[in-house]
């Protein structure tokens, strides 16, 4: 038979016309001229990228910037220079040092990861293109200097280096397949094609007279919608997303293409959407942030309670001509200690005050988290048990920012095609003419015979990759995508039935009316096939599989093994419909139709329909049996009507317009009218592997889970029965619209259909909301379902709180008909409503809005591409590990994260109390207790390891046991670990701890002898001694914490302990004007005299009873969930 002859279309997908236009259509391009004085003048930008957030002139001043954006770093920052001044109660170095290693060590870590930015764009400027020189030949060079209105020659399995358009292809139809993986992660092939003017241009020779001009839109983040006009020979060509080859996609199944530069660089589509994903920060995070206003605020009160009993005190140095403190020489002293200056001195005295308690702020704690959250990350990339050995798909933690979030999840809004089902395809059912075909049963429909979907007895779905069917009219051979069982179709059987003309019409709808691709193997010319969707892929392997083999495909023709030539192929999955428009060997024009029921329903011939009535029964029951059905229809055209039609198609297509995109839909609109019913379709997404036991164990944590599909009512709820989302002891609510019959309202009376259905969505859901509210107090459990109709006007202003209360109190909630941007609104209100951690599970583009909307985005690399992936935070291959990533790891890092920041403020305060304690105890002098070196290494060397050491290995159980008691996840969902009751008490802990350590090492110390030979102990000593206590609690109370030790703990907390030794060593021996009041003290006086070792071994003991004797109690009282 011959093949499909074709012309003109509708693009493949469409954007909105009128908001580029809006953009501006004014960029000129000269084909072959780029060095041209207009194009000179014109001044595009080059083609070299760069993605590196820093250059070599701006990292330091913008690195600077991006540090002290954090108010904790300038408050150092203001500290540092005033630690120059004589108000500088210690030397510049105890705060400038830890300063300098914070914001070093952080600059460092940017430093790195831009240059590895920098080595990435070295490579992509580096690659090489063959670029025709203008007179007769290509030369090869780098991408880099490419100019706007290059051509280039472009070879197979090669990145395009610009956008081009399409010129001409190996193929002599202009056609080629790119690969946009890159791009938008999708990884079916797309079919571009050239305009036929140019479609001759093939050799070298033949573009050195070809010039012309292209006029297109501005440069714009859309990748799938393309504007222009091609100026040639005196006419003039329309443009469209089918010409243009975008960049860093890839060339597929083609030998070579040839195409003119239009966007270099970053006017490029894919540079114009290298954008940052939305800002999140977990709510650990944001509280955290708070505490540290609250220590400010502690800071500035201390300094102030200090600065004015200071003013007062010195006030009263002299007094009558006396000095009551002449040991001070009141009468000889300078500014700061002024008695008749006695404001002034207080003011000064509140700055240095400042100054000497800034320790209460932990300066160290923002890089120790950053580097903590890098490492939780890693644990959770190389989990084995979240590997997928059939994808080769391992779990990926895309950003560190919200580990801790994980473990605090209260509801998860969940895709179901691709994210609960496996996305890939299988044909099991079909209705032509009235008549049911298949014998096959689905996963679901399995389910419901048996009775299994009561909860309990487990569901086994099958595993994804390894699905595969037996076609019975070949025992042996394995088809994919085809689950297809019927003698009476099968082995060319359906001949023999009584409406055979209607059942090959049916199949050659199939069989032409798509987007696939087909892909012949070399070796054995069996025939596979690409497809942009695997519905699509999965309708034309049935069509193959019963005898209707498609086999080519061309700019002008589709061929098959049954069929004859076409004309006008229109194509539009946004209108929930596909057609072609084809002519056979007769002569006969007919159109083909496939589309959703709710559309194609609507399109059929009046009165003429037969099979309408057996065909909705059939879809119905295909839907209960969790089914995606297609109906399918045609109609014959008379030729008079098709040259008329095509005439206004045509000047559609080819119109260069703000409305082009209006007038195409409008001629669809008329010839898709008055189409004869063939039947419908019915292909199964079966369940991914271990979706209702993953289900159960979340519902057992207490995480609500909601499912936002597009799918129909009726296969959304069986879907939702078979992943134990629903289950027979529940009461379902359904609220849709389908009370309503809209042919009742014309199109003027639109706004009355619209208050009619506000106002049956209203009445629904506070009918619901009461029955609801009486059946709780008898625990009655009920599950939601509304169609994207009734969400429509439920997400209203109005409406949302009543839709958002009722979906409270249900069990579970299912939004069926959803399109992408009610999913992310549904989101929004749930995140916005509950203000608790929402996470967004997606595998699809669909699911993009979503997943950046939620708290935590996590994406599924599926059938449907990485487009979910790239956007989301988190990345696993199937839904089933989604239970590890937030039981385990979730609670793991939630415990350790909140632990970690509690213990930061804690041994801060504990360390700076000390110093207010001696300041009362010396009348606030400001003199600090501290060797100035101890101050500085306090937060950097003795007590920074053993906290990075909680943050990634402490555990308080196993995985298993997370596993086997999931309810410990409401800790992170209540915040109890991180609650301000949890954080006031370690910082009360932190003050008893300090107080404990001043006054019982001061005690033992002063106003007694010390050394052997009888002398006290002084500043030094004291300082010394409350230095060791201080580090020994701090470390101790870490150990006390710690539910799980591990080597690295035992070396980081005892190491820590040993380095002060080893340090007071060291630093004793450094020269007196070096090491100050540390100068041989160790050695000479503290290590010799047994009252340091009874000192410090005592105080460390009675600074930890409190929080041990807290524990004791907790144990006893309120002992944890496990």
């Amino acid at each position: 038979m011959g093949g499909l002859s074709c012309s003109g279309g509708l693009p493949a997908s469409r954007g909105s016309w009128t908001a580029e236009a809006s953009a501006g259509c004014a960029r000129e391009v000269f084909c072959n001229d780029p060095a041209c004085d207009e194009a000179l003048r014109l001044n595009y930008c080059g083609n070299e990228i760069s993605t590196t957030k820093y250059t070599m002139t701006n990292f330091v001043p913008k690195s600077l910037f991006e540090q002290f954006r954090r108010v904790a770093n300038v408050f150092f920052l203001v500290v540092a220079f005033v630690s120059f001044t004589p108000l500088a109660p210690y030397r510049a170095v105890s705060i400038a040092l830890p300063l300098f290693f914070v914001v070093s060590a952080t600059m460092a870590k940017e430093a790195v990861e831009d240059w590895r930015r920098k080595q990435q764009d070295i490579e992509v400027n580096n690659r090489k293109v063959d670029v025709y020189d203008g007179s007769h030949t290509f030369y090869s060079t780098e991408w880099k200097k490419l100019r706007v209105a290059d051509i280039v020659r472009v070879e197979k399995d090669e990145f395009f280096p610009a956008d081009l358009v399409l010129i001409s292809s190996s193929s002599e139809d202009g056609f080629c397949f790119v690969e946009t993986m890159n791009l938008d992660g999708e990884t079916n092939l797309k079919r571009k094609q050239c305009l036929t003017v140019t479609s001759s241009f093939q050799s070298v020779h033949s573009f050195q007279k070809f010039r012309n001009l292209i006029k297109c839109e501005d440069p714009n983040e859309k990748l799938y919608s393309f504007i222009g006009t091609m100026y040639y020979e005196g006419s003039e060509y329309s443009l469209s997303s089918q010409q243009i080859l975008l960049r860093d996609s890839k060339l597929r199944n083609t030998h070579y293409i040839y195409g003119v530069v239009v966007f270099t660089g970053h006017d490029t589509k894919v540079m114009q959407n290298a954008m940052d994903p939305p800002s999140k920060r977990s709510k650990i995070e944001m509280r955290m942030d708070k505490i540290i206003y609250i220590l400010f605020s502690v800071l500035i009160a201390i300094s102030s309670t200090g600065s004015i009993f200071f003013g007062l005190k010195t006030k009263e140095d002299i007094h009558d001509g006396m000095a009551s403190r002449w040991y001070l020489r009141p009468d000889k002293t300078s500014i700061l200690f002024d008695p008749k200056r006695a404001s002034l001195a207080s003011f000064c005295h509140f700055l240095t005050g400042l100054m000497l308690y800034g320790c209460l702020i932990p300066i160290s704690l923002y890089i120790s988290i950053e580097i903590v959250k890098v490492l939780q990350s890693t644990f959770i990339n190389q989990d084995q048990e979240m590997y997928c050995k059939e994808m080769d798909q391992p779990a990926r933690a895309r950003t560190s920012n919200l580990n801790e979030e994980l473990g605090q999840v209260d509801t998860i809004l969940s895709d179901k095609t691709g994210t609960l089902t496996c996305n890939s395809m299988e044909f099991l059912k079909c209705s032509i003419a009235g008549v049911d075909y298949g014998l096959g049963n689905s996963e679901v429909g399995k389910a419901l015979s048996s009775g299994t979907l009561d909860g309990e007895i487990e569901l086994q779905p099958v595993a994804c990759s390894l699905k595969s069917h037996a076609n019975d009219g070949d025992s042996g051979k394995q088809v994919k995508g085809f689950s297809f069982s019927d003698d009476r179709l099968m082995n060319g059987s359906w001949a023999k039935e009584p409406h055979h003309d209607l059942i090959q019409m049916f199949f050659r709808v199939l069989a032409v009316c798509h987007t696939a691709i087909a892909v012949v193997d070399s070796k054995s010319d069996d025939i596979s096939y690409e497809a942009e969707s695997p519905d699509e892929a999965t309708f034309v392997v049935a069509a193959r599989e019963l005898g209707f083999k498609f086999y080519e495909k061309t700019q002008s023709s589709i061929s098959l093994r049954e069929f004859e030539p076409c004309l006008g192929r229109m194509v539009d999955s946004s209108r929930k419909r596909m057609s072609v428009v084809v002519m056979t060997e007769e002569g006969q024009v007919l159109i083909f139709c496939k589309g959703a029921d709710s559309v194609i329903f609507t399109r059929l011939a009046k009165n003429e329909q037969m099979f309408e009535s057996a065909t909705k029964d059939h879809i119905k029951k295909y839907s209960e049996a969790g089914l995606r059905t297609m109906v399918v229809a045609y109609r014959v055209l008379s030729e008079e009507e098709f040259n008329i039609w095509h005439d206004e198609f045509s000047k559609a297509s080819n119109a260069v317009s703000a409305n082009r995109d209006e007038m195409v839909d409008a001629a669809a609109e008329k010839i898709e009218r008055g189409l004869i019913l063939l039947g419908a379709t019915a292909v199964e997404d079966s369940l991914q592997k271990g979706v209702p036991e993953c289900i159960d164990k979340l519902a057992q944590a207490g995480i609500r889970i909601w499912v936002l599909t597009g799918d129909k009512l009726e296969t959304a709820i069986n879907i939702g029965f078979a992943c134990h989302l629903l289950r027979k002891d529940m009461k379902q609510i359904i609220i849709t619209l389908d009370e309503l019959d809209p042919s009742a309202f014309t199109k003027e009376d639109d706004e009355a259909l619209k208050k009619a259905s506000h106002e049956s969505v209203t009445r629904q859901l506070h009918e619901a909301q009461f029955k609801a509210n009486i059946s709780e107090r008898n625990s009655v459990l009920y599950a939601l379902i509304i169609d994207g109709n009734s969400l429509a006007f439920a997400l209203s202003k109005d409406l949302e709180r009543s839709f958002f209360d009722l979906a409270s109190v249900c069990a579970s909630v299912i939004c069926c008909r959803t399109s992408p941007k009610q999913k992310a609104l549904v989101t929004r209100l749930v995140k916005r409503t509950t203000k608790k951690t929402t996470l967004a599970i997606g595998d699809g583009a669909n699911d993009v809005g979503m997943l950046q909307e939620a708290d935590v985005g996590v994406g599924i690399s599926g059938v449907e591409g990485m487009q979910a992936v790239m956007s989301s935070d988190f990345a696993i291959a199937q839904f089933r590990y989604l239970e590890r990533l937030l039981l385990v790891h979730g609670h793991w890092c939630y415990r350790r994260i909140a632990a970690m920041i509690c213990y930061f403020f804690y041994k801060n305060i504990t360390f700076g109390f000390t110093l207010l304690c001696f300041e009362v105890h010396t009348s606030f002098t400001a003199q600090p207790a501290y060797n100035d070196w101890y101050i500085a290494f306090y937060n950097v060397v003795f007590t920074s390891l053993p906290v990075i050491a909680l943050g990634v290995f402490d555990k308080d159980v196993s995985s298993r046991l997370c596993l086997k008691y999931p309810m410990m996840h409401q800790d992170g969902v209540q915040n109890i670990l991180f609650s301000w009751p949890r954080i006031l008490g370690w910082m009360i802990n932190g003050v008893l701890s300090s107080i404990i350590i001043y006054y019982f090492t001061s005690s033992a110390i002063l106003d007694q002898a010390f050394r052997m030979d009888g002398r006290v102990g002084g500043l030094d000593i004291l300082g010394l001694t409350m230095y060791t206590c201080v580090i020994w609690t701090v470390n101790c109370q870490l150990a006390l914490y710690l539910n799980y030790f591990t080597w690295i703990q035992h070396l980081f907390i005892w190491g820590s302990i040993s380095f002060w030794y080893v340090f007071l060593v060291i630093y004793g021996l450094f020269p007196s004007f070096i090491s100050t009041s540390a100068y041989w003290v160790f050695l000479e006086a503290a290590a010799p005299s047994p009252i340091y070792w009874i000192a410090t071994s005592g105080t460390v003991i009675i600074a930890l009873l409190p929080y041990f004797v807290y524990k004791i109690f907790q144990t006893i009282l309120t002992p944890e969930y496990h």
